[in-house]
């Protein structure tokens, strides 16, 4: 990556375009408040945090599993759009960063990221033209996209015709399955999709791409033996093909079945590239319940939520209900709602459960928690927790009586 693209981050000024900074902190540098060491009090609420030690546990346990595994990463920084924590995937021995689409490409390569895996397929004329200009300039950036039919194909090595490529496009056929998302569902469609590209004077093939996680939510028996059926059809896919570089990948991965991939194709050894990329937030939610890590497959320590958020207890109007100043613009709630776990500088919560939330609140029940008491609310999936955030403070600590704010992540999303 670019480091002085990354340094010049800790040059930016604090001020009332983060919602998480308080005026306290106005006018300071990321720097220069990461030197200050605020206490967590001095921040308002709502807020959403990272956890320092979580990030650093799950960063190395993620790093340690795919190296014994004999498989590469690739993390899908879709899940932070935070270039400052893409370094330390990379430097933990991540072999590049995924993206799912242009402007998320875009800010890959502002930030100078080498090799970019495109979990999609990039069809858009203009971004086609401006990939080129990019790959042409910087012979050191290496760019993977996916095909899924004749037709993009076609359209692709138009679009890069006009743009007069100097180097070829390297693209893997995407392999779906019924009632998931995109990707050919027949493998004979498949191989009519490499024959084409294999045509193109602008287009290079390079491997076939899945994602196994559309294929079961959960990790029932029946989830799981779908996953090894796609996971199974990949492969025999991946070595029914001709290719145009002498080491085809096959790339596959969530957060949720990386252990089932390891199983069915870890013969295929150095070639697997994976893609998760919750793992380094993980959650308390979605993905502590499915994680191969929570299941006893995965590493010998799980995997730990690294992000919380708080909320104020602004009003008890009912003696079983207290509104939290935390909502649906703060905190996820497409896998589950947030979970209450302790009020901060008092211990953990007495009892309560969040029952629903609105724009700006979240309801409360049959907690302890009083009016004015700070609640700290674990999150049920990360990929719509950072989103809503564009400068997160790092705590030493979650879960200590007064937590110290040691850090600044800065999103792109």
């Amino acid at each position: 990556m670019d480091e002085k693209a990354l340094d010049a981050l800790d040059g930016e000024v604090l001020d009332w375009r983060f919602k998480a900074i308080p005026a306290s902190a106005h006018g300071m540098t990321v720097g220069e408040a990461r030197e200050a060491r605020l206490p967590l009090d001095d921040f308002g609420t709502p807020l959403l945090t990272l956890d320092a030690g979580a990030l650093d546990h799950n960063i190395a346990a993620m790093a340690e599993w795919t190296r014994d595994a004999g498989l590469r990463l690739a993390p899908h920084g879709k899940t932070t759009m935070a270039p400052a924590l893409w370094r330390r995937q990379l430097d933990a021995g991540a072999c590049g960063i995924t993206v799912a689409n242009l402007p998320q490409l875009r800010v890959a390569r502002a930030f100078g990221v080498r090799r970019v895996m495109y979990a999609n397929t990039l069809l858009d004329p203009a971004g086609l033209a401006w990939l080129s200009g990019e790959l042409d300039i910087h012979l050191h950036f290496e760019f993977v996209s996916w095909v899924d039919s004749v037709r993009s194909v076609e359209l692709m090595d138009e679009a890069l015709r006009l743009a007069r490529s100097q180097r070829p496009v390297d693209v893997c056929v995407e392999l779906g399955g019924p009632n998931g998302r995109t990707g050919v569902r027949d493998d004979g469609d498949a191989r009519e999709v490499a024959a084409a590209v294999r045509k193109t004077r602008r287009l290079r093939l390079v491997g076939i791409a899945g994602y196994e996680g559309a294929h079961a939510h959960d990790a029932s028996e029946r989830g799981r033996g779908s996953v090894d059926a796609y996971l199974r059809r990949l492969a025999n896919l991946y070595r029914g093909l001709e290719y145009e570089v002498d080491e085809p990948v096959v790339t596959v991965g969530g957060s949720a079945f990386f252990d089932q991939v390891a199983d069915v194709l870890g013969d295929l050894g150095g070639n697997v590239v994976l893609r998760s990329g919750a793992y380094i937030v993980h959650d308390d939610g979605f993905y502590r319940g499915i994680s191969p890590f929570t299941r006893g497959t995965g590493g010998d320590a799980p995997l730990r939520s690294a992000m919380h958020a708080w909320g104020r207890v602004v009003s008890r109007p009912e003696p079983a209900l207290a509104l939290l100043d935390v909502g649906k613009r703060d905190v996820p709630f497409d896998e589950g709602l947030p979970e209450p776990q302790l009020v901060r500088g008092k211990g953990p919560l007495e009892g309560g459960r969040i029952t629903a939330l609105n724009d700006q609140h979240a309801f409360l029940r049959d907690s302890s928690a009083d009016v004015g008491d700070v609640v700290r609310l674990g999150l049920s999936h990360p990929c719509t927790a950072l989103d809503k955030w564009t400068m997160i403070p790092v705590v030493d600590d979650a879960g200590a009586d007064r937590p110290v704010v040691v850090d600044y992540v800065r999103t792109w999303f």
